[in-house]
């Protein structure tokens, strides 16, 4: 496969309160928050226009298992169901199945530390505010 990862996807963390997280780093640091977190913008090498999340968890999150980790990237990835099959051959433990959204394809991982990553095949124009 020519290109596995593209860019960070996403910034996913435990935190005691998520409101007061995602409240502070707006007054502080100027994030554009909303109920997910944030989403900041760019342009990949080809001028796509593409999107990062950051978001804080509750602390009692399922979603970061079965890693213990406080934190969990997501990547973005150009084609998840051939990435999963490669990785699959690699010996890379994949976890569940592939989900999909109207903003794109999920796919997850353990890395060679236990930790779960997300694969995420984007759609970004369902984040673009008209």
């Amino acid at each position: 496969m020519k290109n596995r990862v593209t860019g960070i996807g996403g910034l996913f963390f435990k935190t005691k309160d998520p409101k007061a997280t995602k409240e502070w780093y707006k007054n502080h640091l100027g994030f554009n928050t909303d109920d997910w977190g944030c989403t900041f913008w760019w342009k990949d090498e080809n001028g796509n226009k593409c999107s990062t999340q950051w978001s804080p968890f509750p602390e009692d999150t399922k979603y970061f298992e079965p890693s213990k980790k406080e934190f969990m990237f997501n990547y973005r990835v150009e084609n998840l169901v051939e990435l999963l099959k490669v990785l699959e051959k690699e010996g890379v433990t994949i976890i569940g199945e592939i989900q999909e959204f109207d903003y794109g394809k999920f796919g997850y991982i353990l890395d060679n530390d236990g930790n779960k990553i997300e694969l995420w095949e984007p759609i970004d124009s369902v984040f673009e505010k008209e």
